[in-house]
């Protein structure tokens, strides 16, 4: 609930302190080209492979590495441990002496320090400035990807792919097929979600069911 305390304190700060002075749009002058992060066309160029313009830029190495080193905190670390115990039976984990206030502060000053580090894409990747309302709706959809991803950096990395590639081809689907509406976009993200989150379960326990009575046969 604290995103709405800090997207009107933006806001206000958008306009009525940050604002252009005799510019209507509430959005910040643009930041000196030494702050841009470079695109990735960019860095390719240098090495001397071709690339289209494209917005992707440095961030995009930055959450593949973010992916990565959370992986290794969870999986690899005393720390991660703790988590996941926690993460799977509080009671449990309380009983084998690990602090749940500790790990809760300190899961959440991470994950918000990573979401935060999300509008680097946008204010300093292809915005150049701080807009209003830049995040679009970026964290509902991170929930999905998560959600799709199992909670995994692997997986989340290739549902992100996967959302990505939804949003963009549907804005430019739409864009050339008129007929086709931003909203059918929206109803595919949605099935996806539906299929490979909410029916997860519906589909699990009768698959496990049937390894574990082929394995019975087997033994």
């Amino acid at each position: 609930m604290f995103n709405f305390i800090a997207s009107a304190l933006v806001a206000y700060l958008l306009v009525n302190v940050m604002k252009v002075s005799g510019s209507m749009m509430p959005e910040t002058a643009n930041f000196p080209e030494g702050t841009f992060l470079p695109f990735i066309h960019e860095m390719l160029a240098v090495v001397g492979i071709g690339m289209s313009r494209t917005p992707m830029n440095f961030s995009a190495i930055l959450a593949i590495l973010a992916a990565w080193l959370t992986w290794v905190l969870i999986w690899r670390t005393r720390f991660g441990y703790e988590m996941r115990a926690f993460g799977h039976s509080e009671p449990a984990a309380v009983y084998a002496g690990i602090d749940p206030t500790r790990i809760t502060i300190i899961a959440m000053l991470l994950s918000g320090a990573m979401a935060a580090m999300m509008s680097l894409n946008v204010v300093m990747g292809f915005q150049h400035r701080l807009v209003l309302d830049y995040v679009g709706g970026a964290g509902f959809v991170g929930i999905a990807v998560s959600l799709m991803g199992r909670s995994h950096p692997v997986g989340v990395v290739l549902a992100a792919i996967l959302f990505g590639i939804l949003y963009q081809g549907g804005s430019e689907l739409a864009f050339e097929m008129p007929k086709i509406s931003r909203e059918m976009i929206v109803v595919i993200q949605a099935l996806v979600i539906l299929f490979t989150g909410a029916l997860e379960n519906l589909v699990r326990v009768p698959v496990e069911r049937s390894f574990l009575r082929f394995r019975r046969r087997s033994a």
